[in-house]
């Protein structure tokens, strides 16, 4: 193979003790025949570190700073998944506690009763706003089909618009409904309330659930968990704003976890009462 020093080429020792070539740009030939302790050795010692470094599986200062990153954009995704499951996990509850007990008007559903969310009534404290126009109409389709036998209106009788069942019970009555079939629970002040009052107080225990769209899976879901055998049936809302449906929509997601915690907590109402005989009595004379 030629003269040699140790056993590096002699016309490359030279450039091997000075470092200033590496042990790659040996001929192959060259390199065939040394031992890979010699070839280690007439590497440059700058290398070494970075070598050694490399073997080991390290990495560059920009290396472990982009892991790092990564690092923490993958937790910050995970802990933005988990705290989105956490705010609609009551919404998901709503929604699977009264899937397939939602019904529109005309759909074949009856129950003895019809429960009527109260709502605001407009100003003057006589008249129902569209919200709470659209329940009751729908209510009185209800009685006049037979779907229903007699009214249970819940809401707040001293509430800050005017006194809802006083209200609801005159425009029932405008609209066809008799008077006898018609009773009024103004301690209703909640959907809570209203779907354990129906139970406690009243004796519900089969009823049609009369409210808009979005507010029905909460009503449902409630009265169904405080053991009401309930179905929903959405009223129109003929004169509702956009923006109006928009806020109360929204406002369901708050609602649900409030609705969540009262059944966790099996929260009594807010007003507790005995008993009331009354509609019993309007279905027992009811045709």
């Amino acid at each position: 193979m030629g003269t040699t020093v140790g056993t590096v080429p002699l016309a490359l020792a030279p450039l091997a003790r000075l470092g200033r070539l590496r042990p790659d740009a040996f001929p192959r030939y060259a390199l065939a025949s040394l031992p890979l302790r010699s070839v280690q050795a007439s590497a440059p010692a700058s290398l070494e570190p970075v070598a050694r470094h490399r073997r080991r599986g390290g990495l560059s200062g920009h290396e472990r700073l982009a892991s790092a990153g990564m690092i923490r954009f993958k937790r910050l995704v995970l802990a933005t998944v988990v705290l989105a499951a956490i705010a609609v996990a009551p919404t998901v509850w709503l929604h699977f506690t009264s899937a397939g007990h939602v019904h529109r008007t005309g759909d074949d559903v009856s129950a003895p009763v019809a429960v009527v969310f109260g709502a605001q009534l407009a100003p003057g404290g006589t008249q129902p706003k569209p919200f709470l126009r659209g329940r009751l109409d729908t209510a009185a389709e209800l009685v006049r089909a037979g779907k229903a036998r007699a009214v249970l209106m819940s809401g707040d009788a001293h509430g800050t618009s005017g006194n809802e069942i006083a209200a609801m019970t005159a425009y029932l009555v405008d609209h066809g409904v008799p008077a006898g079939r018609i009773v009024g629970d103004g301690d209703g002040l909640d959907s809570y309330d209203t779907c354990r009052r129906a139970r406690d107080v009243y004796g519900v225990r089969r009823a049609l659930l009369v409210s808009q769209r979005f507010h029905l899976p909460r009503a449902v879901a409630l009265c169904r968990s405080l053991g009401v055998d309930a179905d929903g049936v959405a009223a129109r809302c003929d004169d509702c704003r956009t923006s109006t449906l928009a806020t109360n929509r929204a406002r369901e997601i708050p609602a649900a976890w409030k609705a969540a915690l009262d059944r966790a907590r099996d929260r009594p109402p807010a007003v507790v009462s005995s008993p009331d005989p009354r509609l019993t009595a309007a279905l027992r004379d009811a045709p």
